[in-house]
């Protein structure tokens, strides 16, 4: 399953922000051989409070500190755990 967290130019920050904190959730639940987590530059203006994740097939929306946990929970574990 693969992470893919879109910086933009102007939300660098909050971008390596919700990167780090992805990266601290595989290694916390020991899933580094299960989820690769990748960045890509994106063009768009990030206008809301957060920043547009890609996992697997599936847009996210915005991620941000207060929903990053939940949304890891839902979209990565439990379909691992399933």
């Amino acid at each position: 399953m693969n992470i893919e967290v879109y910086i933009e130019k102007s939300s660098q920050l909050k971008s390596l922000d919700i990167l780090k904190g992805f990266r601290r959730l595989i290694q916390k639940h020991h899933l580094e051989n299960k989820v690769s987590l990748s960045a890509s530059l994106c063009t768009g203006d990030f206008t809301n409070s957060g920043v547009p994740v890609k996992i697997g097939e599936y847009l996210t929306g915005y991620v941000s500190k207060d929903n990053l946990e939940n949304v890891f929970g839902t979209y990565i574990l439990q379909p691992i755990n399933l």
